[in-house]
């Protein structure tokens, strides 16, 4: 599915809850007020996810000589934090024989596979055929059923 029909689909998700919401409730919402509300809703989704994905670009983008080490990488279970924020434990593994860095993209998508967040994990300096930890760290809070795959990994 392609980016525009996933946005398009969490506009209408969104919208469809935000009418739903509004009917069910005892104030005098107009339906231009609430049709605001969902635009706002969703242009604020939308721009935090925008953002994230930036930041994520500029930090791969950042990386010297990485190679993809995707076949390296494993990820937990996903897991709320205290702040509501999806975590979710890297485990890599520096099959080179010279101490490496990893960079790893790590995507939270819903259910219905579409992506929510993205962030960017830095496990540095890990010792030839050793395996190092980190930790991914959605960027808000994400509701409903979440799960992690790696999107892009380089050892540098």
């Amino acid at each position: 599915m392609t980016r525009s029909w996933t946005r398009a689909l969490s506009v209408a998700a969104v919208l469809t809850a935000l009418t739903a919401g509004a009917a069910g409730c005892s104030d005098d919402s107009t339906p231009s007020s609430v049709a605001s509300k969902a635009a706002s809703a969703v242009q604020s989704v939308g721009a935090g996810l925008d953002a994230a994905a930036a930041d994520a670009k500029k930090k791969l983008d950042s990386v010297k000589d990485g190679v993809d080490a995707r076949a390296e990488v494993s990820l937990g279970s996903p897991t709320k934090d205290a702040d509501g924020r999806s975590i979710v434990p890297v485990k890599v593994s520096n099959t080179a024989t010279d101490k490496k860095s990893f960079a790893v993209q790590v995507n939270f998508r819903d259910s219905g596979g579409n992506l929510l967040d993205t962030v960017v994990v830095t496990v540095s300096d890990v010792a030839p055929g050793a395996t190092g930890e980190g930790q991914a760290r959605s960027t808000r809070g994400l509701s409903g059923d979440v799960k992690a795959e790696v999107g892009t990994a380089l050892r540098y």
